[in-house]
């Protein structure tokens, strides 16, 4: 028996390729018949849109009405994305489990990524310092 999979793609390819085709739009929404086209492929315009559709389900793009149909835009780039992904996760741990899911996450970044991770948070820490002590009118409380 044929294994019915042999033809397709790894799950989540599409999205990734119709994403990167909104990405490079730079700031400019796209119909389906706009995406199929930049991607380049033999993909039926139906899929196309069946993809926009559960990307917008899922709060990845946007969409405005353009014609009998709609035009897409990515609501984050892929940095953001990415980062809404790993909180999405986090946020699927519930609270018993967030302390281990965390402590393990940093326990396997590499070095440079620790450091870098390190330095983040500590910039994160300053800017919120710095916010509690500022007033209401900009200066400093006291």
């Amino acid at each position: 028996m044929p294994d019915a999979s042999a033809g397709r793609r790894p799950s989540g390819e599409l999205e990734a390729s119709v994403l990167a085709a909104l990405w490079a739009a730079d700031g400019h929404a796209m119909t389906p018949a706009d995406v199929q086209r930049e991607l380049g492929s033999s993909l039926a315009r139906t899929t196309v849109t069946t993809i926009l559709a559960r990307l917008h389900d899922k709060g990845t793009v946007s969409r405005t009405r353009s014609g009998r149909g709609y035009a897409y835009l990515p609501v984050q780039d892929s940095p953001g994305l990415a980062a809404r992904r790993m909180r999405t996760e986090l946020d699927k741990s519930g609270e018993d489990d967030r302390h281990t899911v965390l402590a393990r996450f940093v326990s396997e970044l590499a070095p440079d990524d620790e450091a870098l991770l390190r330095t983040l948070l500590a910039q994160a820490d300053r800017a919120e310092t710095a916010g509690r002590s500022a007033g209401p009118d900009g200066g400093l409380a006291g």
